[in-house]
């Protein structure tokens, strides 16, 4: 019971993540995407630093500004630059395929072994995304390919690092994210400058919008992804990411007017079917937890180490 509270709490942040879309089209400024990564990401950050009253210590100085490129820094423009170089569902499809990497590093820095039947989950989920989110007028541009598989690693890459660096030691995950949504978005603002140029000018909508996005979108929803990875394993947490599209595409259904069609209810079946097997899998083949402290300890490990060199 236990487990299942917490995969459904760590399922809250990619449903949040499916609003992304309605609220950017109806709410924000139009063609400012990179503004609005780091509106998401910094005052969230700092809201959750000082409600934690902690700030990083030594070497998580330096982790944090790690985490906080790969998780929000480096994901959010690449995310960004990807959608606007492809149709939706393209980039939607190389988003879905993340847990691919996930398993791959997970195996390789954590000792995650993932079985054939997680591996297969996550393959059938991405397909499913891709029966809900792809159409037949879909094209391919090579930057935009490019920059959606390179935010799905540096996705990714941050999720396991997150498992394996873990927290320091009577460090809850509320300063830990609010660490890296912190560093992330003060990488995005001279991005965000350089290409956006000033801020657009905002009224009550976009301030509604923006307030949506850092307090329940971002900081409640990075919180607890963040929590999930200090408690179950990487490839977990990871396989819950389909939620996010099949979010989107329930949401363009009820709230803007968006038919479905018996091809994308069949994907939508199946993605979501998918993503409850590679749970089902993932905890057949996991060691039950007994604290969030244990498995910290059990999964931190330091970069000087000859094994993380090699």
């Amino acid at each position: 019971m236990k487990r299942f509270t917490t995969v459904a709490l760590t399922a809250l942040a990619p449903v949040s993540w499916g609003s992304t879309y309605a609220v950017a089209t109806e709410l924000l400024p139009p063609d400012r995407p990179l503004f609005t990564g780091a509106m998401r990401a910094l005052p969230a950050g700092l809201l959750l630093v000082a409600l934690s009253r902690t700030l990083p210590k030594g070497a998580w100085w330096w982790k944090s500004a790690v985490l906080g490129t790969l998780n929000i820094g480096a994901f959010f423009p690449l995310l960004f630059l990807s959608a606007y170089r492809l149709p939706g569902g393209v980039a939607a499809v190389l988003g879905a395929a993340g847990p691919l990497f996930v398993v791959g590093l997970a195996a390789l820095l954590l000792g995650e072994r993932a079985s054939l039947r997680t591996v297969l989950a996550a393959v059938v989920g991405a397909f499913g995304v891709s029966m809900v989110v792809l159409t037949a007028e879909a094209r391919l541009d090579l930057v935009g390919v490019i920059a959606g598989v390179v935010s799905s690693a540096s996705m990714g890459a941050g999720t396991v690092m997150a498992k394996r660096w873990g927290r320091p030691e009577g460090v809850g995950p509320l300063a830990v994210t609010g660490w890296q949504l912190t560093a992330g978005g003060l990488v995005i603002i001279p991005i965000a400058a350089l290409v956006e140029g000033a801020p657009p000018a905002l009224d009550g909508k976009a301030f509604l919008g923006y307030g949506y996005m850092m307090l329940i979108n971002t900081g409640i929803a990075y919180w607890l992804w963040f929590r999930g990875i200090g408690q179950l394993t990487a490839t977990s947490v990871t396989l819950l990411g389909p939620l996010s599209p099949l979010t989107a595409a329930v949401i363009g259904w009820a709230a803007l007017g968006q038919a479905l069609s018996p091809v994308q209810l069949v994907g939508m079946a199946i993605a979501f079917g998918a993503t409850v097997a590679g749970q089902l899998f993932v905890a057949k083949a996991a060691q039950p937890f007994s604290s969030t402290e244990k498995n910290d300890r059990n999964i931190s490990m330091d970069l000087s180490d000859e094994r993380v060199r090699r």
